[in-house]
């Protein structure tokens, strides 16, 4: 099996080092090709506003000068594309937390979502941690020791088209775990986000966008309250986002314009 390791912290992150011990339990063809700086946030952005560049490091590690979307586009076409290409795509393991609707700024998911488009199966994974602020010193035994252990009954499914997986771990040792939950995504309340406002040198404001202080609402077994709860959170994502219970609503409102 080939697999493809990407992320959106960068090529140095601590958390890629996690996940080529993971996928060294699956696998010994793994390839990696991420972005050379951090780019967290990121979403599914493209570079289209300057050149795209690739770093080889060694024989099947790469680094790109771009997003994690370009990262996977990259690794596709120009690392791989003469070679077969890969049957599964890891994006991660996250320094922190990818739940409910953080989906979408998501640089790590969105990398699986590239995957899922090119029709790789593809999974995304993160650790959750509970100090804020804790920069590269992250705990990820929880990452560590339960990644194959996700990973591997995913392999033996059928993954529908243009879906991906999204995997968060729990911030808690690995031995605290309470299992794994099967779950819908969540929905945060961004209402209460933070935005620092500062004073720079020259005497210019200016914003910093911080995600301290979010509320989340609840619902009925989401990926929020599995991670709450000790589990490792397992959620189906879909790319369609079309929402059917409007279409024929839309279609009527519009049905006499001419």
């Amino acid at each position: 099996m080939r697999i493809l390791l990407t992320n959106d912290d960068g090529i140095h992150a601590p958390g890629l080092k996690i996940l080529e011990g993971i996928a060294a339990e699956l696998s010994d063809d793994i390839w990696i090709v991420a972005p050379s700086e951090e780019q967290s946030g990121a979403g599914h952005s493209l570079t289209l506003t300057r050149p795209v560049r690739l770093r080889r490091h060694d024989e099947r590690r790469f680094s790109v000068s771009g997003t994690p979307t370009d990262s996977v586009m990259m690794a596709l076409s120009q690392v791989l594309g003469k070679e077969r290409g890969p049957d599964l795509i890891l994006s991660g393991v996250n320094r922190g937390a990818n739940l409910g609707d953080d989906v979408t700024y998501s640089g790590t998911v969105s990398a699986a979502v590239e995957g899922a488009l090119a029709g790789v199966r593809s999974i995304a994974l993160s650790q959750v941690y509970a100090k804020e602020g804790m920069g590269d010193d992250v705990p990820f035994a929880a990452a560590s020791a339960w990644g194959a252990k996700v990973i591997r009954p995913l392999l033996a499914m059928d993954f529908a088209r243009r879906t991906l997986v999204n995997v968060n771990f729990p911030a808690c040792a690995a031995d605290a775990v309470q299992g794994i939950r099967v779950v819908r995504q969540g929905f945060h309340d961004y209402r209460r986000s933070s935005i620092v406002k500062g004073t720079d040198p020259r005497g210019y404001d200016y914003y910093w966008f911080g995600l301290q202080g979010v509320e989340h609402t609840p619902g009925h077994e989401t990926d929020l309250e599995a991670i709450g709860d000790g589990f490792v959170s397992v959620t189906p994502l879909q790319l369609d986002l079309t929402h059917d219970a409007s279409l024929s609503r839309l279609a009527d409102a519009f049905a006499d314009i001419r």
